[in-house]
């Protein structure tokens, strides 16, 4: 038999669910069991779940068919447990490493049928707040005691997962979760009263995570109600115990109106249409629960809030409360949100800051030569004047046929907004799409297609009234969300390096970030395109924010799908590849943690490891500043080649018969196509320290890989690029990534962004 029995419930935390398992997974402690409950989530939680428990025996699925709910969902998998103690852990939390020794020391030696676990608050920005547990009640060492020796107990926080319990114990007091919202309150408060031997661990165990979108306690919602059938459940639990329960009823009244005043305090949970209701709510409960002897209110603010309630006062309550929040910085920082968004322009120059940028010169096709001072404030008096010029314009109205389309931070017409773009020509050609480039790559636009030149007048005017905004980027920071506009995230690529929030944990490839800005950029999403279910966990829990998921295979990879053998053919012709030629595609990564860093290299000792025939492509990436030198091959033919500029990396893998790589979503791209590729990480365990991966691209690689130059030679002269191991590897690689890849991505975009319809 385990020592304990986490019991996980899981619905909607595809994000989350990972680092919660390999929290309970990775304890030095083996001694454990994961019963883990899928509430018929309906995103890829149970897939998840099924990986964890196919690799690891000590996990165990229950897949409900229905949802039932976060209470109901413990309640099973208490039934299901089989350890001595039950550890209920919510899936979107995480165990603190190396928390289990301690743990199970303190079981086994003091035997308690409750012992309280202390926990931190952990949020978005890596910060995280302590509980405040030693100051509440401290460690009990080798001692255990009741509710009764030691009351200040019951000022725990009230939930499931700062207590480990003994599952004997739960089954002979016969106490489950209740239904519906709450749930905690009618088990965590329970637990401790009827408990005789109570154990307290002043230890971090759980780190109890503060979602930005998502959680209960910040959702504006009216089940919010649903916290008084629990309290309810709490007092007739004590009367069903009997008189000896009643001289605790006193300090379980001051906890419940404790957090009736915090759920209605928190203008995150109730509409203000709602407080009424809910307050007259709490005074019900207040005079029907009330002790006959009393209870001991509080001091200060929060005995005034107590007397209110005893008096049915609600309109002083409103008032206190207002003020309360006032004095808190409330106003301060409603001032503070919307001063930005305002024009920074006096209203009396409004009228004429229009009409002032519309005189505004073009830009001159060669420089003006002017003194450095003069130049840099026509500069940034022309900036401003744009900027106002911009602002006028967001006060006219959206354009209901415009989409604005943008890729790589206006370097030109790529990637998935420029598949969406072609195929809601075909679908929808009465929406006008335009394209943001930058003036120098203008000459790169395909024939035909409408564009701006970022930072003029045009650009302003599209920016401030398109109805839809495709990037495969952030647009500016100083781009305002409309009510009406639909911003449309493409993504570009399937992530192997730790990306947005979760850079955090790697300050070398977060230098210079701004994550609140992230927050805010992430906030004006609408949707968020999705390359596969893998890439769809790691953007919710990356970029948390209110926006959905288009889980649709990616757009840029219906062209390699849908590419027949004439098509490639022509690529190839057109890139100067003769019939018969073995072409490598070699594109390495971009690495912003080590700058002028390129990976061990010798395109001469390539093309020998190829052969005759071998011919070599050298693609950079586009934030380095370039390729290599290739020399010249033996027999003086062009055999290598730096394509780094070329126009389409669409092309490139048509015509590419096998692609060598790092940590470049290249290859999941590449993978569409079913033709070889190779793993070259040089770099591997210092990337993976200081960068940061979601992927282990040696372990689950596409094909062969390697670390050492002289080991990828080797792959290509004994034919390992494209062995059975490689070939299966591959299998596995494009069952797992390229799923939905199926030529039809784009159609999928431009049906439910810009047709509505149905997914």
């Amino acid at each position: 038999m385990a020592l304990i029995s986490f019991v996980v419930p899981v619905y909607r935390v595809q994000g989350y669910l990972r680092e919660c398992l390999d929290s309970i997974l990775g304890q030095p402690v083996r001694d454990v069991e994961a019963v883990v409950v899928d509430d018929c989530s309906p995103d890829s939680c149970g897939e998840i779940i099924a990986e964890y428990a196919a690799r690891d025996d000590r996990v165990r699925v229950v897949s409900l068919d229905r949802n039932v709910g976060l209470g109901e969902a413990r309640n099973i998998g208490l039934d299901r447990a089989t350890g001595e103690y039950v550890w209920f852990l919510d899936s979107d939390d995480w165990l603190a490493d190396g928390c289990l020794p301690a743990v199970a020391e303190r079981l086994r030696r003091v035997e308690p049928e409750v012992l309280v676990v202390d926990h931190v608050r952990a949020y978005w920005d890596h910060r995280t707040l302590g509980s405040g547990l030693d100051r509440t009640v401290p460690d009990s060492g080798d001692e255990v005691f009741a509710v009764r020796d030691r009351p200040e107990v019951l000022g725990v926080l009230h939930t499931a997962w700062n207590k480990v319990v003994r599952r004997r114990f739960l089954v002979e007091v016969d106490l489950r979760f209740g239904p519906g919202w709450y749930e905690d309150v009618s088990f965590g408060y329970p637990v401790l009263l009827a408990a005789d031997r109570i154990s307290v661990l002043d230890q971090v165990c759980v780190n109890y995570r503060q979602r930005r979108s998502g959680a209960i306690t910040r959702t504006r919602d009216d089940r919010h109600f649903e916290v008084f059938p629990h309290w309810h459940r709490v007092f007739e639990l004590m009367a069903r115990w009997g008189p000896a329960y009643d001289d605790l009823r006193p300090l379980i009244f001051e906890r419940m109106v404790w957090h009736y005043l915090i759920v209605l305090g928190n203008g995150r949970r109730l509409s203000p249409r709602l407080r009424r209701n809910f307050f007259d709510q709490v005074v019900a409960d207040y005079r029907r629960w009330l002790p006959p002897g009393g209870y001991r209110m509080p001091g200060g603010i929060d005995g005034l809030k107590h007397r209110l309630v005893a008096g049915g006062h609600w309109r002083t309550y409103a008032v206190l409360r207002a003020l309360h929040h006032s004095r808190r910085g409330g106003a301060g920082r409603l001032v503070r949100r919307v001063l930005p968004a305002l024009p920074s322009w006096r209203p009396a120059s409004r009228a004429r800051l229009p009409a002032a940028a519309d005189r505004l010169p073009a830009a001159p096709s060669e420089p003006v030569r002017l003194p450095a001072a003069l130049s840099e404030a026509a500069r940034l008096a022309r900036k401003a004047l744009l900027r106002a010029y911009y602002h006028a314009q967001l006060g006219r109205r959206l354009d209901p046929a415009l989409a604005l389309y943008a890729a790589y931070w206006y370097r030109g017409y790529a990637c998935n907004p420029a598949a969406i773009h072609r195929k809601a020509a075909e679908l929808a050609p009465w929406i006008r799409g335009v394209w943001v480039v930058r003036r120098d790559r203008v000459a790169g636009l395909p024939p035909g297609v409408p564009y701006v030149v970022a930072g003029s007048r045009a650009y302003f005017r599209a920016l401030a009234r398109a109805r839809w905004l495709v990037n495969n980027v952030n647009f500016p920071d100083y781009v305002v969300k409309r009510p009406g506009s639909v911003h449309v995230q493409t993504h570009h690529g399937t992530p192997v390096k730790v990306m947005g929030l979760d850079q955090q944990g790697y300050p070398y490839g977060a230098a210079g970030l701004d994550f609140p800005g992230l927050l805010r950029r992430i906030d004006r999403w609408d949707y968020s395109v999705s390359a596969n279910t893998f890439s769809t966990q790691m953007w919710e829990r990356a970029y948390p924010a209110e926006y959905r998921t288009l889980e649709v295979g990616y757009p840029r990879n219906d062209r390699l799908v849908n590419a027949g053998p004439a098509e490639v053919e022509a690529v190839r012709r057109g890139l100067g590849i003769e019939p018969g030629e073995r072409v490598l595609l070699y594109a390495p990564t971009h690495r912003e943690h080590r700058p002028g860093y390129s990976p061990p290299f010798d395109p001469g000792a390539l093309l020998e490891a190829l052969g005759p025939a071998g011919r070599l492509l050298v693609r950079g990436h586009y934030l380095d500043p370039g390729a290599r030198p290739a020399p010249a091959s033996p027999d003086g033919r062009d055999r290598v080649r730096d394509v780094t500029e070329h126009p389409s990396v669409e092309d490139l893998y048509l015509a590419a018969d096998v692609l060598v790589t790092d940590y470049s979503s290249a290859m999941f791209d590449y993978a569409t196509l079913d033709r070889p590729i190779v793993v070259y990480a040089p770099d591997w365990a210092e990337y993976r320290r200081e960068r940061g991966v979601y992927l282990d691209v040696l372990a689950e690689a596409p094909g062969a890989a390697v670390t050492e130059f002289p080991e990828l030679l080797a792959a290509f002269r004994t034919d390992a690029v494209d062995a059975p191991p490689a070939a299966l590897a591959r299998k596995r690689f494009r069952d797992r990534f390229c799923a939905l890849d199926d030529g039809r991505a784009a159609e999928r975009v431009v049906r439910r962004v810009f047709l509505d319809e149905p997914d």
